[in-house]
Protein backbone atom coordinates (compact mmCIF):
# COMPACT_ATOMS: atom_id res chain seq x y z
CA UNK A 1 0.00 0.00 0.00
CA UNK A 2 1.30 4.09 -0.93
CA UNK A 3 0.55 6.48 1.12
CA UNK A 4 -2.55 6.98 -0.57
CA UNK A 5 -4.35 3.92 0.37
CA UNK A 6 -5.04 1.18 2.62
CA UNK A 7 -6.76 -1.61 3.22
CA UNK A 8 -9.19 -2.43 5.69
CA UNK A 9 -12.83 -3.84 6.39
CA UNK A 10 -16.12 -3.69 4.15
CA UNK A 11 -17.99 -4.08 7.29
CA UNK A 12 -18.52 -5.89 10.48
CA UNK A 13 -17.30 -9.38 11.11
CA UNK A 14 -17.40 -12.19 13.78
CA UNK A 15 -15.00 -15.31 14.46
CA UNK A 16 -15.54 -17.66 17.51
CA UNK A 17 -13.18 -19.87 19.16
CA UNK A 18 -13.56 -22.37 22.29
CA UNK A 19 -11.34 -24.14 24.73
CA UNK A 20 -12.04 -26.32 28.19
CA UNK A 21 -15.23 -24.55 28.25
CA UNK A 22 -14.43 -20.51 27.64
CA UNK A 23 -15.90 -19.19 24.23
CA UNK A 24 -13.96 -16.42 22.64
CA UNK A 25 -16.46 -14.05 20.70
CA UNK A 26 -14.58 -11.84 18.47
CA UNK A 27 -15.76 -8.96 16.81
CA UNK A 28 -14.21 -7.11 14.25
CA UNK A 29 -15.42 -3.64 12.73
CA UNK A 30 -14.12 -0.77 9.94
CA UNK A 31 -14.02 2.11 12.50
CA UNK A 32 -12.90 6.41 11.67
CA UNK A 33 -11.44 6.85 14.81
CA UNK A 34 -10.84 6.31 18.51
CA UNK A 35 -14.01 8.09 19.19
CA UNK A 36 -16.11 5.42 17.48
CA UNK A 37 -13.22 2.64 18.81
CA UNK A 38 -14.66 4.09 22.50
CA UNK A 39 -18.27 3.88 21.66
CA UNK A 40 -18.55 0.21 20.35
CA UNK A 41 -16.11 -0.83 23.10
CA UNK A 42 -18.80 0.76 25.47
CA UNK A 43 -21.48 -0.97 23.46
CA UNK A 44 -20.25 -4.28 23.56
CA UNK A 45 -19.65 -4.50 27.50
CA UNK A 46 -23.26 -3.46 27.77
CA UNK A 47 -24.04 -6.06 25.19
CA UNK A 48 -22.26 -8.72 26.94
CA UNK A 49 -22.35 -7.40 30.94
CA UNK A 50 -22.16 -11.13 31.83
CA UNK A 51 -18.66 -11.78 30.30
CA UNK A 52 -14.92 -11.87 32.19
CA UNK A 53 -13.07 -10.09 29.91
CA UNK A 54 -13.75 -7.65 26.68
CA UNK A 55 -9.88 -7.47 25.23
CA UNK A 56 -9.50 -5.77 21.85
CA UNK A 57 -6.75 -3.69 19.64
CA UNK A 58 -7.01 -1.03 16.82
CA UNK A 59 -5.04 0.65 14.15
CA UNK A 60 -6.35 3.75 13.07
CA UNK A 61 -4.62 5.99 10.64
CA UNK A 62 -2.19 5.42 8.59
CA UNK A 63 0.07 8.48 8.65
CA UNK A 64 0.40 8.72 12.29
CA UNK A 65 -0.32 4.93 13.53
CA UNK A 66 -2.91 5.26 16.27
CA UNK A 67 -2.40 2.21 17.76
CA UNK A 68 -3.99 0.82 21.17
CA UNK A 69 -4.24 -2.71 23.09
CA UNK A 70 -6.01 -3.66 26.19
CA UNK A 71 -5.71 -7.26 28.14
CA UNK A 72 -8.96 -6.15 30.34
CA UNK A 73 -7.94 -8.06 33.69
CA UNK A 74 -5.98 -11.00 31.57
CA UNK A 75 -2.47 -11.51 32.34
CA UNK A 76 -0.49 -8.99 30.57
CA UNK A 77 0.14 -9.66 26.97
CA UNK A 78 -1.75 -12.81 26.32
CA UNK A 79 -4.82 -10.88 24.96
CA UNK A 80 -4.45 -7.38 23.46
CA UNK A 81 -1.05 -7.99 22.00
CA UNK A 82 -2.21 -11.26 19.83
CA UNK A 83 -5.25 -9.56 18.71
CA UNK A 84 -2.92 -5.94 17.40
CA UNK A 85 -1.00 -8.63 16.09
CA UNK A 86 -3.73 -10.04 13.54
CA UNK A 87 -4.62 -6.57 12.10
CA UNK A 88 -0.74 -6.13 11.71
CA UNK A 89 -0.52 -9.39 10.15
CA UNK A 90 -3.49 -8.91 8.12
CA UNK A 91 -1.83 -5.09 7.32
CA UNK A 92 -5.35 -3.57 8.37
CA UNK A 93 -5.79 0.14 9.52
CA UNK A 94 -9.06 1.82 10.58
CA UNK A 95 -9.98 -1.29 12.27
CA UNK A 96 -11.04 -2.52 16.01
CA UNK A 97 -10.93 -6.17 16.91
CA UNK A 98 -13.10 -6.54 20.14
CA UNK A 99 -12.69 -9.98 22.28
CA UNK A 100 -15.45 -11.24 24.22
CA UNK A 101 -14.54 -14.22 26.46
CA UNK A 102 -16.95 -16.04 29.02
CA UNK A 103 -14.70 -18.08 31.01
CA UNK A 104 -15.24 -21.75 31.52
CA UNK A 105 -13.46 -22.70 34.94
CA UNK A 106 -10.59 -24.11 34.15
CA UNK A 107 -7.50 -21.78 33.23
CA UNK A 108 -6.00 -21.63 29.94
CA UNK A 109 -2.30 -20.59 31.03
CA UNK A 110 -0.52 -17.80 28.95
CA UNK A 111 0.21 -20.14 26.21
CA UNK A 112 -3.25 -21.26 25.96
CA UNK A 113 -4.95 -17.72 26.08
CA UNK A 114 -2.44 -15.96 23.58
CA UNK A 115 -3.23 -19.05 21.16
CA UNK A 116 -7.13 -18.23 21.84
CA UNK A 117 -7.09 -14.77 21.11
CA UNK A 118 -5.07 -14.71 18.07
CA UNK A 119 -7.75 -17.12 16.68
CA UNK A 120 -10.28 -15.55 17.71
CA UNK A 121 -9.52 -12.49 16.23
CA UNK A 122 -7.75 -14.58 13.16
CA UNK A 123 -11.56 -16.20 12.18
CA UNK A 124 -13.36 -12.29 12.73
CA UNK A 125 -10.76 -10.89 9.66
CA UNK A 126 -10.84 -14.30 7.83
CA UNK A 127 -14.72 -13.74 7.67
CA UNK A 128 -14.23 -10.35 6.54
CA UNK A 129 -14.34 -8.93 3.48
CA UNK A 130 -11.31 -6.71 3.23
CA UNK A 131 -10.74 -3.89 0.75
CA UNK A 132 -8.27 -0.67 -0.16
CA UNK A 133 -9.57 2.52 0.83
CA UNK A 134 -8.36 5.69 -0.41
CA UNK A 135 -8.52 8.67 1.76
CA UNK A 136 -10.10 11.62 0.88
CA UNK A 137 -9.74 15.39 1.42
CA UNK A 138 -13.07 18.31 1.33
CA UNK A 139 -12.69 21.11 -0.98
CA UNK A 140 -14.82 24.03 -1.04
CA UNK A 141 -14.75 26.25 -4.65
CA UNK A 142 -15.98 30.06 -4.65
CA UNK A 143 -16.41 31.61 -7.77
CA UNK A 144 -18.48 33.88 -9.68
CA UNK A 145 -20.68 32.27 -12.63
CA UNK A 146 -18.88 33.19 -15.60
CA UNK A 147 -16.05 30.34 -14.19
CA UNK A 148 -19.01 27.29 -13.89
CA UNK A 149 -18.53 26.14 -16.99
CA UNK A 150 -14.28 25.87 -16.83
CA UNK A 151 -15.09 24.81 -13.07
CA UNK A 152 -17.43 21.89 -14.10
CA UNK A 153 -15.37 21.02 -16.64
CA UNK A 154 -12.66 19.87 -13.87
CA UNK A 155 -14.73 18.50 -11.87
CA UNK A 156 -16.45 16.43 -14.63
CA UNK A 157 -12.98 15.42 -16.20
CA UNK A 158 -11.30 14.36 -12.61
CA UNK A 159 -14.45 12.19 -11.94
CA UNK A 160 -15.19 14.41 -8.51
CA UNK A 161 -17.66 13.67 -6.23
CA UNK A 162 -19.54 17.32 -5.25
CA UNK A 163 -21.65 16.91 -1.58
CA UNK A 164 -23.38 19.98 -2.49
CA UNK A 165 -23.64 23.69 -4.11
CA UNK A 166 -25.31 26.78 -3.27
CA UNK A 167 -25.28 30.54 -4.22
CA UNK A 168 -24.10 33.00 -1.53
CA UNK A 169 -22.66 36.04 -3.00
CA UNK A 170 -20.77 33.50 -5.31
CA UNK A 171 -21.00 29.71 -6.16
CA UNK A 172 -19.99 27.61 -3.84
CA UNK A 173 -19.55 23.89 -4.82
CA UNK A 174 -18.27 21.53 -2.27
CA UNK A 175 -15.90 18.61 -3.43
CA UNK A 176 -14.71 15.51 -1.93
CA UNK A 177 -11.25 14.72 -3.77
CA UNK A 178 -9.31 11.78 -3.22
CA UNK A 179 -5.59 12.84 -1.34
CA UNK A 180 -3.62 11.27 -4.84
CA UNK A 181 -5.07 13.70 -6.82
CA UNK A 182 -5.70 16.81 -4.55
CA UNK A 183 -2.12 18.50 -6.54
CA UNK A 184 -3.32 17.95 -9.37
CA UNK A 185 -7.02 19.13 -9.07
CA UNK A 186 -5.89 22.37 -6.98
CA UNK A 187 -3.23 23.17 -9.74
CA UNK A 188 -6.41 22.59 -12.39
CA UNK A 189 -8.44 25.13 -10.69
CA UNK A 190 -6.19 27.86 -9.38
CA UNK A 191 -4.96 28.24 -13.27
CA UNK A 192 -8.72 29.60 -13.01
CA UNK A 193 -8.69 33.44 -12.20
CA UNK A 194 -10.72 34.31 -10.05
CA UNK A 195 -11.35 31.26 -8.13
CA UNK A 196 -10.95 30.74 -4.39
CA UNK A 197 -10.09 27.07 -3.18
CA UNK A 198 -10.51 26.18 0.69
CA UNK A 199 -9.19 22.65 1.90
CA UNK A 200 -11.07 21.25 4.75
CA UNK A 201 -11.03 18.08 6.73
CA UNK A 202 -9.01 15.06 5.70
CA UNK A 203 -11.08 11.49 5.89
Amino acid sequence: MDQYSYKTLKAPAEGLYKDKGSKFIAKAYPVVGVDQCKEIIGSLKKEYYDARHHCYAYRINPVDGQVRSNDDGEPSGTAGKPILNQIYSFELYHVLIVVIRYFGGTKLGVSGLIKAYKTASGEALLNATIITAHPTMDLELYFDYSLMNAVMRVIKEENLKINGQFYDKKYVIKLTVKKVLVKKVMSRLEKLRGIEVKLLNSN
